[in-house]
C-alpha cells in the first residue's frame, strides 16, 4: 500500500510530516485491530446439542434406545463424522449415552457425563473455551442450555415425538450465532 498525503492546507503546513506519521499509525493501528479480532474468533467454541434418540416406553425411569434410536444414534455418528469433536458430553440416562455412544466411539472419545441441574455454565465455558462439543441431553434440557449458551429464552422444550433436532452454538469474543436444524 503506498500512501501519498499532500499538505494543502494551511494548517497543515510545516506540520506535514506529522500527519503523514499519524495516519500511517492509524492504519496500522486499524491493520492490528482486525488482526486481534480476527485471532478471537480462533477462541471459537462450537456446541452441538441433540436430544436423545427414540426410547423405549416401559414402566421404567431409564429405559433404553428402541431399534429406532439405535439407527438414529448411528446415523448421528455419520452426520458428525466430516467434525472433529473435542468432547461429547450425556446426561447419566441409559438413552443419552446410548445416543451419543456411537459418535464418541468413531471418534476415539470418553463421554463426560453432566448434569444440567447443578452444571456451573460459567466454568463449562472456560472449560469449552476453543473446543467442539457435542452435548446430548433431553427434551427440556437441550433448549434449556442452548438458551443458557445464547444468554437469551429463544428456544422452548421439544416435542416428545420429536428426536431431530440440532442446535448449533458459537461463541468468541466477537460473535455469538446459534442455529436450529431438524432432520429427520
Amino acid at each position: 500500500m503506498i500512501l501519498k498525503i499532500k499538505c494543502k492546507f494551511v494548517f497543515l503546513k510545516g506540520n506535514c510530516e506529522f500527519m503523514k506519521r499519524l495516519i500511517l499509525g492509524i492504519v496500522i493501528g486499524l491493520i492490528t485491530l482486525n488482526l486481534f479480532s480476527q485471532e478471537g474468533n480462533q477462541e471459537l467454541s462450537t456446541y452441538y446439542l441433540i436430544r436423545h434418540a427414540e426410547k423405549q416406553i416401559v414402566n421404567n425411569p431409564n429405559p433404553e434406545l428402541t431399534d429406532e434410536g439405535i439407527l438414529r444414534a448411528e446415523n448421528w455418528a455419520v452426520i458428525f463424522k466430516d467434525i472433529k469433536f473435542d468432547a461429547v458430553y450425556s446426561t447419566d440416562y441409559l438413552r443419552t449415552i446410548g445416543t451419543a455412544q456411537p459418535t464418541a466411539k468413531s471418534q476415539n472419545l470418553d463421554i463426560t457425563l453432566y448434569q444440567p441441574t447443578k452444571m456451573d455454565m460459567k466454568q463449562f465455558l472456560k472449560d469449552t473455551k476453543g473446543k467442539t462439543i457435542l452435548i446430548v441431553g433431553h427434551s427440556n434440557t437441550i433448549p434449556a442450555m442452548v438458551n443458557k449458551l445464547i444468554g437469551d429464552e429463544k428456544y422452548k422444550d421439544i416435542e416428545d415425538n420429536n428426536f431431530g433436532n440440532l442446535y448449533i452454538v458459537e461463541i468468541s469474543k466477537v460473535i455469538k450465532t446459534d442455529k436450529l436444524l431438524h432432520l429427520n
